[in-house]
């Protein structure tokens, strides 16, 4: 009998979860396939939402765990903890001996997985690749490409690109985002207790009644500016009388700046109609997004979960510049009044038609079989027409 192919899948933040939950179930299922889990950076902090406890809540038992983030949230602590990621990440392939190593989409500890898979001479899968956004995130989306060696593009557009980017098309997949499957899986109806699941900060929001969702991090490329940017948000969003779902910012370069202003807007305040999150389970969030009137910031979800379930969405700034999108997505600066009056005529505009543009929910599958059946070059070659 055939030893299985051992894939690795290292999964850093609460975002990368999301994005391949379906995708860890489908390895362990298939029977040529056997996984391998590294849960490591912000998916083991508290303060990000503890996403290792929500994997493990998932029936999922992580081969290995690894701190890498160092403390302070600006460039010098991202560029550092990127190195740190590299180290630690070798120690672990060279542990876990894995076949393949797959990558989730675009960020700095994403390239530190990418990085010292390339170095060790594992074959490299990477999600999301071939986008165009803002941000260092494009930067190291197109980085993390080059080093790969097997692609699952969510879009025709994101396939085209890689092949023009020099990637030899044999080892371009479209499957979609692995995200949707979630999404074309799941019970979306809204638990009455969905709120008072999680440890929400300020007002008890109530399912019920109507409600919005804002989640907004910080630009790495305008690091400096996040306290003055959430700033407009809140200011945007304090005059509605609709009740409000705001989730913590992720770990990137001037996070600390967007949760000042947060704590700060909040302690001075007292708002009654928002409740401040850290992190929601994948299905749970899922729900959430569904039944809100409108989703408000700059997070990728309003975009591709967006443009799926049709949710209105309020996207500010440059953070998504070029992401290709649905009709669902209305784009602002970040002038208080532009994102405000925005939002209004989104949540009276109501629902648009769902668009499978980011996938068709079968994602998973599609990558588990390239994955089983793929033979692997590790020596990569550009491979322009």
């Amino acid at each position: 009998m055939k030893t299985p192919r051992k894939i690795c899948i290292v999964v850093n933040s609460r975002a990368n979860y999301g994005r391949i939950k379906s995708v860890l179930r489908a390895i362990r299922e298939h029977p040529a396939l056997e996984l391998q889990l590294v849960v490591g950076a912000s998916a083991l902090l508290h303060r990000f939402g503890n996403v290792v406890n929500v994997i493990r809540d998932d029936g999922f038992t992580p081969s290995a765990t690894v701190y890498s983030i160092i403390e302070g949230e600006n460039p010098t602590t991202m560029a550092k903890s990127t190195g740190l990621g590299i180290l630690e990440m070798a120690t672990i392939f060279e542990n876990l001996r894995p076949d393949i190593v797959l990558t989730v989409a675009d960020r700095f500890d994403t390239m530190a997985t990418a990085v010292a898979a390339s170095f060790m001479n594992i074959p490299l899968a990477h999600t999301q690749g071939g986008e165009v956004t803002g941000s260092i995130d494009e930067s190291v989306r197109h980085a993390i490409t080059k080093l790969a060696h097997l692609h699952f593009p969510a879009t025709e557009q994101a396939a085209r690109n890689l092949v023009r980017m020099g990637e030899d098309p044999a080892t371009v997949l479209c499957t979609g985002c692995p995200a949707m499957d979630v999404l074309a899986a799941a019970d979306l109806s809204l638990p009455a207790d969905i709120f008072c699941r999680y440890s929400g900060v300020g007002a008890q929001l109530d399912p019920s009644q109507p409600y919005i969702i804002v989640l907004q991090h910080p630009v790495t490329t305008e690091y400096g500016c996040g306290f003055a940017q959430i700033n407009e948000t809140l200011q945007a969003v304090a005059p509605l009388a609709t009740q409000v779902a705001w989730f913590w910012p992720n770990v990137d370069a001037g996070s600390d700046d967007v949760s000042k202003g947060l704590r700060m807007f909040r302690e001075n305040h007292r708002p009654r109609n928002m409740e401040f999150f850290r992190n929601f389970a994948v299905e749970d969030y899922a729900r959430l997004l569904n039944g809100c009137l409108c989703i408000v910031g700059n997070s990728s979800s309003a975009l591709r979960e967006g443009a799926f379930l049709g949710v209105p969405a309020v996207n500010i700034g440059s953070r998504q510049q070029g992401r290709e999108h649905a009709e669902n997505v209305v784009h602002v600066s970040h002038a208080a009044q532009e994102i405000h009056d925005a939002i209004k005529r989104q949540m009276a505009r109501g629902r648009y038609p769902r668009s499978t543009l980011f996938g068709d929910g079968r994602a998973a599958g599609r990558i588990a079989e390239r994955l089983a059946a793929a033979q692997v070059n590790i020596q990569k070659k550009l491979m322009y027409a």
